[in-house]
């Protein structure tokens, strides 16, 4: 007797095997049989006739935590509506544990609004416990944020780390690796951590590599600099020996394109000389960001405090100002998303604020950055779907969303959070599987599932396989598809007609039941 009999579907394992006709017994959280289980019984049994059996999705980059979601909304339905199972937090630099004082929690203020922060752990271990409380609807691990160690031992000074700063930067990360953190991330392109030297990142790469856990970054650069960027990433894994993602892999600005073949060649030279290296990639050509990147880099060197310090300064403002000219960025690409500062100019682009102004689109910029102390997120329409479309074909690369669980209801804030939050994995098997077949169904549910979970070290996820937690999707390969659009972000996907997580039903006939059956997993 099952509590869960998933019938006569076509099974796509998460392997990259070619997909089988099959049923699948769920029991007590688990998956136990996969095979023909016509003549047994259990208390539901979901006919699948017609439609793909898969694992839930795992979403290896993504800021649900960082943006605060996991705890305004635990139901995260943007998220399960996608087919997204499991979710790896504290990315790009920012985790929300280890903190050494409650100050700390200052490395996510680019993202969440900190004034909204209510906060009862230091350590990773009681953070953990604190999401098991909170209970979410999607399976949650966390990397450590590495600006979030730095800036806890050096605020906002602007210097190396010595010697003793680094022996605890080290403690902090192995006490936090063995209470359940996966791995390390870096956001070298955000103002904290540009100062950090190569030497420092290796360094503590040594230490995930003992843990046997992941080294994830944001690179230093995507534009002009992407190349010197990808090689520093290839260099820390070549002196830790770590596994390493590089998280959403792109190039920004039209004139920078080219050099996509460049890097991506790069990566192909490490993995074959024995980097374990792997990259992730959203199905979007328009970017999430902060708006003060579009800043020259010397501008946020040493912190936000020193950015805002050097921009209201006159003589360094035009100074700031003239090399922006000079940058040749298209700033009718570019909107604002979301401003805690001021609603009416979410939705806005920078150039249409400039004219309305009567003002230069760069001291609109200034000016903004200013107002709103460097808290001001963008969307930009600066990548190629040409590149975008080799990335996600690649065999190195995992499908993520880079993005966050929100509800239909968050439209009400004003915000105009990027369609990545909403539909995603969606948009892969509708548009690059099913329509475009640019890759066979075995290939992107491998790339959503399987390969993201072993890179990782997520034990008994992403495999539909006998003992594995139950994990699994029945999704609609004629109805998958993807509804979120710049204009109009807040619109659930549609075709996946069933989830389960951890034997628990909680998407039922496409519609979520409110049930909250995630678990927290520790390394």
């Amino acid at each position: 007797m099952y509590d869960i009999i998933i019938k006569n579907g076509t099974i796509i394992d998460g392997t990259g095997k070619p997909m089988f006709s099959g049923d699948v017994g769920i029991k007590e959280g688990e998956i136990k049989e996969i095979g023909d289980l016509h003549s047994e019984q259990a208390d539901k049994i979901i006919d699948a006739t017609g439609q793909y059996v898969t694992p839930g999705f795992v979403d290896i980059n993504n800021h649900s935590d960082t943006y605060w979601r996991i705890f305004l909304d635990p139901d995260l339905p943007s998220l399960i509506y996608q087919g997204i199972t499991t979710i790896v937090g504290g990315n790009c630099g920012s985790s929300l544990a280890p903190l050494v004082s409650h100050d700390n929690i200052h490395s996510i203020q680019k993202w969440a609004d900190i004034k909204q922060v209510n906060l009862n752990w230091l350590r990773m271990e009681e953070f953990l416990n604190e999401v098991e409380r909170k209970k979410l609807s999607v399976n949650f691990a966390t990397l450590v944020g590495h600006s979030t160690l730095r800036r806890g031992l050096i605020r906002d000074e602007v210097r190396g780390l010595n010697s003793h700063e680094m022996k605890t930067m080290k403690k902090m990360l192995t006490q936090a690796m063995k209470e359940g953190a996966i791995g390390l991330s870096t956001g070298l392109v955000y103002t904290h951590a540009k100062l950090a030297p190569e030497k420092e990142i290796a360094e503590i790469a040594k230490v995930v590599k003992k843990y046997d856990g992941v080294y994830t970054t944001h690179i230093r650069g995507e534009s002009h600099d992407l190349i010197p960027a990808v090689e520093e990433a290839i260099k820390t894994a070549q002196a830790s020996g770590v596994k390493l993602q590089i998280s959403h892999l792109k190039v920004m600005g039209e004139k920078n394109w080219y050099l996509m073949d460049e890097a991506i060649n790069l990566i192909e030279t490490a993995k074959a000389s024995g980097v374990d290296v792997t990259f992730d990639v959203y199905p979007y050509a328009v970017t999430g960001s902060v708006l003060y990147i579009l800043l020259p880099d010397w501008v946020a060197k040493g912190g936000k405090k020193m950015m805002i310090d050097r921009l209201e300064d006159p003589s360094t403002r035009k100074r700031v100002v003239d090399e922006m000219k000079n940058a040749g960025i298209d700033y009718s690409k570019i909107t604002i998303a979301i401003s805690h500062l001021n609603k009416t100019l979410t939705r806005k682009k920078i150039i249409d604020i400039a004219t309305s102004q009567g003002k230069p689109a760069e001291e609109v910029i200034v000016d903004l950055l200013v107002a709103s102390e460097g808290r001001v997120i963008t969307s930009m329409a600066v990548l190629s779907e040409k590149n975008m479309i080799k990335a996600i074909r690649h065999p190195f690369s995992i499908i993520s969303s880079n993005g966050s669980g929100y509800s239909i209801d968050h439209k009400k804030s004003g915000e105009l959070v990027h369609p990545r939050n909403f539909g995603s994995f969606p948009k892969v098997l509708a548009e690059y599987v099913r329509d475009k077949k640019i890759l066979s169904w075995e290939e992107a549910i491998h790339k959503m599932s399987g390969k993201p979970a072993e890179k990782f070290g997520i034990k008994k996820r992403g495999m539909l396989k006998k003992n594995n937690f139950a994990d699994v999707l029945v999704i609609n390969p004629n109805e998958i598809r993807d509804l979120a659009t710049e204009e109009n972000p807040y619109q659930y996907s549609q075709g996946i007609k069933w989830a389960v997580i951890n034997g628990e039903i909680v998407l039922e006939n496409g519609k979520y039941n409110k049930k909250k059956a995630g678990e927290v997993i520790r390394k």
